[in-house]
């Protein structure tokens, strides 16, 4: 099938594979925003690789295994378009509060058996430490998913939430291709250390939440106004004060907008893109969404360009941001760096 590549490529990490220059997050497909239409997530799928996504993004946690499950039809209709991405490490038991971190050598191997088979395919294309836990050396966890590229179940090594410190360790190691992190207007912690070591390394750079989890797009106000059953309503920034606050730091993301003929969510993603140029550095954000229409909006944005003013316009707008992005802050990479 000839894939119709309406947005740029780029190389994820040195020597990694060529995708998209925007991805697809698909967590939100089975779990944490609410009740999902199925044919409608199967429809933005499909939407997204005629656009030109080509890095699908999931994880064993998501659902507890039946987000991987889902899209693997999807994985096995276009497995040679596509570059599959899934990630290890966080362990959840029937207790929905409970939320460990494992990163053993041991539980490393089960879970990317796991992993394969619930995704209908016999080598992962990008394989992601989701957190990362500090007791355990890079040497033995880094090492051990090397182990998995020589057997041939996985191509490419990635890591989620480190520091830039961190990155540099586990690079010694073993090459990594990505560091998927939290990056946005909101949330700019990684540029403390993780953007600059990534730049330096040659890693690519995977923003998940580019949209503040909906909030920059103006979806919502407070998390007051979420169905049940949707993890935002725990989130500190979103809630109360907090959320009264933040909403108020919208007006210039939506005066851009305005100039352009956009979106806000498209002047995020924008400002995601064009703020990676200004540290050298390949990015690839992967906005979740369940939508068609949602999915060629978030595309379109790969062709905004915002001026020298717009940015210094909406450069203050993370300084101001009031609450943590999580309850708890402990397993990010935030945290390690204060």
């Amino acid at each position: 099938m000839t894939q119709n590549t309406t947005i740029e490529q780029a190389e994820l990490g040195k020597g990694g594979p060529r995708v998209g220059i925007q991805g697809l997050g698909c967590m939100g497909m089975s779990e944490f925003y609410g009740e999902t239409d199925e044919a409608a997530a199967r429809a933005t799928l499909r939407a997204a690789l005629d656009a030109g996504v080509t890095l699908f993004d999931t994880a064993d946690i998501y659902g507890r295994g039946r987000n991987e499950e889902f899209i693997a039809p999807f994985v096995a209709a276009h497995r040679e378009e596509i570059t599959l991405a899934t990630k290890f490490g966080i362990e959840r038991t029937d207790d929905p509060h409970h939320r460990g971190i494992r990163n053993d050598r041991g539980y490393i191997r089960r879970a990317v058996e796991d992993s394969l088979r619930r995704l209908g395919t016999e080598v992962i294309d990008l394989y992601y430490m989701h957190r990362h836990d500090p007791s355990v050396p890079f040497a033995e966890s880094v090492g051990a998913m090397a182990e998995l590229v020589q057997e041939g179940k996985v191509r490419h090594l990635g890591l989620s939430e480190v520091t830039g410190a961190e990155l540099r360790e586990a690079y010694a190691v073993h090459p990594i291709a990505a560091l998927q992190s939290e990056w946005s207007l909101f949330s700019r912690d990684v540029e403390r250390s993780a953007v600059g070591a990534a730049a330096e390394l040659g890693v690519a750079f995977v923003p998940y939440s580019p949209l503040g989890r909906g909030f920059l797009t103006g979806a919502f106000a407070d998390a007051a106004e979420l169905s049940e059953g949707d993890f935002r309503v725990f989130q500190p920034r979103f809630t109360g004060d907090n959320a009264k606050a933040n909403a108020a730091l919208l007006e210039p993301v939506r005066q851009v907008a305005r100039a352009h003929g956009a979106t806000p969510a498209q002047i995020a993603l924008a400002w995601v893109q064009q703020r990676a140029q200004v540290h050298g550095l390949t990015v690839v954000p992967i906005p979740g969404t369940r939508r068609p229409e949602r999915l060629a909006e978030n595309a379109a944005a790969t062709r905004i360009t915002l001026t020298g003013p717009e940015l210094a316009l909406l450069e203050p707008v993370a300084g101001r941001v009031a609450g943590d992005r999580y309850p708890d802050m402990t397993f990010t990479s935030a945290a390690r760096e204060a």
